[in-house]
């Protein structure tokens, strides 16, 4: 191949621009933040909230992709399997972390995830649909006693749905599991009177201010600030307690320098007043760890809900 006097002119020119392009920091581009869910649940809610605070952090845009199936494991799948170049996140929780691997096998291996941090912990609400019989907790049980609750949650191995499983094991009551795809889909029955329950993240506050559905009991050891007047169902089962969480994960093998620029950015956005006052507004209480401490989080949620599920004999295609 023939090489030109002035390509060779050229060629010194164009090294430092070549060096600049393969050193350019993180990020230099939008970063994709998929959500495991339809629009309308908390998840949804969460990456939402984060989405705008970490751009405006980060100094690129958060495009935040909602890519729901098989109870959010189609879209962790999709980050677990992009490009470990910190482009590709996803929000997780119980149902695609800690009890997922104990209902069946995965795509991916939850523990060789890039976990950052977990970014908001909450109660369920366990709400009903608005002319359901019982007003008060103890009207409650004694209803769903004598009758099959119907119970929705927003898909097999989610976290609302274990949270609905450990109580049906610690109360007794027989109930009929409802799962849907979805919080969204899920929400919409409830306010049709589809079903008569829900154990609901913080989206189903939405029906509830709205009145289209009533919230019954929450499932923190206490009563929830939000709903003061709303009983802790340990108030009628006693020791039941269940908590909602939300992570943040990346690839496998994502670069530590990459990691440790985003959990920076997500820690100090999730600590902002602003940003801490809209999540608290909507339920969602940030609730951080440093990646260590978030570890071990998960691992001991992990063993709690492989009490659940074996104490169940759940399977994902048992429902």
């Amino acid at each position: 191949m023939r090489i030109s006097r002035r390509s060779l002119l050229a060629a010194p020119l164009l090294l430092p621009a070549l060096a600049h392009a393969q050193a350019a920091p993180w990020p230099n581009r939008p970063v994709r933040l998929i959500v495991p869910f339809p629009p309308g649940g908390g998840v949804d809610l969460t990456a939402r909230l984060l989405a705008e605070p970490l751009a405006r952090e980060l100094g690129q845009n958060v495009v935040v992709e909602n890519k729901g199936g098989a109870g959010g494991v189609i879209g962790v799948e999709a980050m677990a399997n992009s490009p470990a170049d910190g482009y590709t996140l996803s929000l997780d929780g119980a149902g695609t972390i800690t009890a997922g691997p104990h209902l069946r096998r995965l795509p991916y291996d939850p523990f060789a995830l890039a976990h950052i941090t977990r970014l908001v912990r909450m109660p369920f609400i366990v709400a009903v649909r608005t002319d359901f019989p019982a007003h008060t907790l103890p009207e409650f049980l004694a209803w769903a006693r004598g009758h099959e609750l119907r119970w929705a949650s927003g898909g097999i191995g989610t976290s609302q749905h274990l949270a609905g499983e450990l109580f049906k094991q610690m109360s007794g009551l027989p109930m009929l599991h409802i799962p849907y795809r979805g919080t969204g889909p899920a929400l919409s029955d409830l306010a049709a009177k589809v079903v008569d329950a829900y154990f609901g993240d913080p989206a189903t506050m939405g029906l509830i201010r709205a009145g289209q559905a009533r919230a019954l009991a929450v499932t923190s050891p206490e009563r929830w600030a939000l709903l003061p007047e709303t009983p802790a169902m340990a108030e009628a089962v006693p020791g039941y307690e269940a908590e909602n969480w939300y992570g943040l994960a990346a690839p496998p093998a994502t670069p530590a320098p990459v990691l440790a620029r985003l959990t920076e950015a997500v820690l100090k956005v999730m600590t902002e007043p602003a940003t801490m006052r809209r999540f608290d507004e909507a339920g969602l209480h940030p609730a951080t760890l440093p990646q260590a401490d978030y570890i071990a989080y998960l691992r001991r949620d992990s063993a709690t809900w492989a009490r659940v599920v074996r104490a169940g004999n759940i399977r994902m295609d048992s429902e």
